[in-house]
């Protein structure tokens, strides 16, 4: 897809804060840079998941804090990408959620503490 970019950006529509992203079309990874007191070793963890899940679905991947603070994943596709398999997205968003299930326990309790408790600055 030539000339295809949909942007990932700090906040989702519904007020939802994105986490970090991957998008195929541009290549491009993304990290909200208001969560920079993560361990190195979240971040990168939080990298390769996002950059593997786009290279093996391609569109777009995000992972956000719903206004709750719950963890969640999201994926989309150009309207015009018609390789784009949600079959296998959603098959693959499972496998993340049980296979980082420690992973996403730790971000939450992170986001409940610093972001929802003001922490950050």
């Amino acid at each position: 897809m030539e000339n295809v970019s949909i942007d990932i950006s700090k906040q989702l529509p519904d007020g939802s804060i994105v986490l970090c992203g991957a998008n195929a079309y541009d290549e491009k990874y993304f990290f909200n840079p208001d969560f920079q007191k993560l361990p190195e070793s979240v971040k990168k963890e939080l990298n390769i998941i996002s950059v593997l899940y786009t290279k093996e679905t391609g569109g777009i991947f995000y992972i956000y804090f719903d206004e709750e603070g719950n963890l969640e994943f999201g994926e989309k596709c150009a309207e015009e990408d018609i390789m784009y398999d949600t079959v296998t997205a959603a098959l693959l968003i499972g496998e993340i959620r049980r296979n980082r299930r420690e992973l996403i326990e730790q971000l939450e309790m992170f986001y409940d503490a610093f972001i929802e408790g003001g922490k950050i600055e």
